[in-house]
């Protein structure tokens, strides 16, 4: 048996767990990222997971899931957003491999957790699949016949930098903003209102909550719709932590969605919650490196 350390990177936490060769999770953790103290700090603490699973498990290989934009050829970090400082150019799989004398692939977050649902989850079987994660942005996927669109530049479905109007997608549409602009209105300290909070006094009837939810289900069917009349998927999966109150979403979302995009392609479009959730990012990573290195043996 042959097991692996499979790694999610993401802006508020990092996921990890041991894998079989079979893709079966056996033991899982998590931290804080604590993204703010930028890129090196953030190799220290990938290091030390994978230092810790090798004492626990003899490794076969390292899978890396993580924000930012990524050559998957290299395993490197070639463009990073704010939310970790000194991120982009970190060079993942050349500097793993040489410490670990492990294989090591690495691929895009987003694309992990479309990658994961294409292969066992809300997407399996379809031809052309659209992933979304909601969180801290809001990141794309898109997947056809199993296979990652990347694009010519490895930067293909940024859907969070699309332009809808006065700002982009994820400044209008992102969890982070529906927890600042309650927190706004409410004229609290914004640390006070998480998703959790705010999905709960909406259901109870505030309506400050419930007008913030339904301006922010406007904005992803409106988005959604953008990238249905491009791409004509046959699903569209919603993934993220927001995305656990999919009783509350999902006819807020479909309702926004059949607003913008014309009945003749909606009909044709189904809209789905991620099945894997919180595991979507290590098992779509495990996938890309069996994946990677069964083309390198070929």
């Amino acid at each position: 048996m042959e097991y692996y350390v499979s790694i999610d990177i993401g802006g508020t936490s990092i996921k990890y767990g041991i894998m079989t060769e079979d893709g079966e999770i056996l033991r899982k953790d998590s931290m804080d990222t604590e993204a703010e103290k930028g890129g090196r700090e953030l190799q220290n603490k990938v290091a030390g997971i994978i230092r810790d699973c090798q004492a626990l498990y003899p490794l076969s290989g390292v899978c890396i899931s993580t924000a930012g934009m990524v050559d998957c050829e290299k395993g490197e970090i070639f463009f990073a957003g704010e939310l970790i400082p000194e991120y982009q150019g970190t060079k993942w799989k050349e500097n793993i491999e040489k410490i670990f004398s492990l294989p090591c692939e690495v691929e895009n977050d987003v694309n992990c957790a479309g990658l994961a649902e294409y292969k066992t989850g809300a997407a399996k079987g379809s031809q052309i699949a659209v992933c979304l994660t909601v969180g801290t942005g809001i990141g794309g996927c898109a997947l056809i016949d199993g296979k990652v669109l990347r694009g010519c530049s490895n930067s293909a479905m940024e859907i969070g930098y699309m332009y809808e109007g006065e700002a982009d997608f994820q400044t209008l549409g992102a969890a982070s903003i529906l927890s600042r602009k309650v927190a706004m209105q409410k004229k609290d300290p914004a640390e006070i209102w998480n998703g959790v909070r705010i999905f709960e006094a909406a259901k109870a009837g505030d309506e400050i909550c419930q007008s913030a939810i339904d301006e922010m289900c406007q904005v992803l069917g409106r988005g959604i719709a953008d990238i249905c009349y491009v791409l004509n998927p046959e699903v569209v999966v919603l993934g993220g932590g927001i995305m656990t109150q999919k009783e509350y979403l999902r006819p807020r979302i479909q309702s926004a969605l059949e607003k913008y995009l014309k009945p003749v392609i909606c009909q044709h479009t189904r809209l789905e919650f991620a099945h894997h959730q919180n595991d979507a990012g290590m098992l779509g990573a495990f996938y890309h490196f069996m994946e990677r290195q069964k083309k390198g043996k070929r």
